[in-house]
């Protein structure tokens, strides 16, 4: 009598689901760079928006934080609020690839995260 050994997915239909995630996961990372995010920084003194490219599309300064005689300050204001604006594209666009990939695709050679 031999044992029957459970059929699990052929290789045709790994390599399908494989190259659906890849689909998958080409079209989310188009989206995500459309994407645009609105930052704050200094209590509302500087603000920017930024694509998922991580480019700065706009800045804002609030006229009464410029100070001739204190740059340093709008310096560190503005370079705040566009390191805000690339850590936030850069969680979104981890969180939703996540999603698609069940968490496997971080860290693995040719994957964009």
């Amino acid at each position: 009598m031999k044992a029957r050994i459970p059929k699990g997915p052929s290789m045709n239909d790994m390599l399908k689901q494989a190259q659906k995630m890849q689909e998958d996961m080409a079209n989310l990372q188009a989206e995500l760079e459309e994407r645009e995010y609105d930052i704050s920084a200094g209590g509302g003194a500087v603000n920017l928006k930024i694509n998922g490219k991580k480019q700065i599309l706009e800045l804002n300064i609030a006229p009464e934080i410029v100070d001739p005689d204190d740059v340093e300050t709008l310096s560190d204001i503005i370079i705040a609020a566009v390191n805000e604006g690339i850590s936030k594209v850069e969680k979104v666009s981890e969180q939703e690839m996540a999603k698609v990939t069940g968490g496997m695709g971080m860290g693995m050679p040719g994957m964009p995260f």
